[in-house]
């Protein structure tokens, strides 16, 4: 059998976070060490295919796939959360500013929000939407200071 991917999935009418989470992060692979905060309702993780340094994401735990499907109080809980979020990245990571997407594309998108730094030496702009994807590299350091802002462990 070929390897299933997220494309695979959706195509196959499932969700591809909910499968991963289900199936022991087969997919993703395990983020524990990217957790940045998380509660019974939703996740906060840096991106371990990134745009930035510093790209996050925000993610419901229970699968809706867009914001209009997800309960009024979570809807608000979420963005003011996100809101909090993108202050320490841009105070963390010393980003000029930071971009804010929805990517909810179909009944199997679960609902999440990219935080996407922009830099001083980027362009401003949609742009930065869609640049390049860089490695994953891991800063501890700025791990355990996004953490402590947002109150986790």
């Amino acid at each position: 059998m070929d390897k299933l991917t997220p494309a695979k999935l959706t195509d196959m009418g499932i969700c591809p976070t909910c499968y991963d989470k289900e199936n022991d992060h087969c997919l993703y692979g395990n983020m524990d060490d990217k957790i940045l905060y998380e509660n019974e309702l939703f996740e906060c993780f840096l991106s371990n295919n990134p745009r930035a340094k510093g790209h996050t994401i925000i993610s419901s735990k229970k699968h809706y796939k867009d914001m209009m499907e997800i309960p009024d109080e979570l809807c608000k809980d979420v963005f003011v959360f996100t809101k909090k979020v993108m202050k320490a990245i841009k105070e963390t990571y010393k980003a000029e500013s930071v971009y804010l997407c929805s990517m909810c594309d179909g009944p199997m998108n679960h609902f999440h929000l990219q935080l996407i730094p922009r830099y001083n030496f980027e362009k401003r702009g949609c742009k930065n939407f869609v640049k390049e994807y860089i490695k994953y590299e891991e800063d501890k350091e700025k791990i355990d200071t996004l953490r402590k802002i947002l109150n986790y462990k």
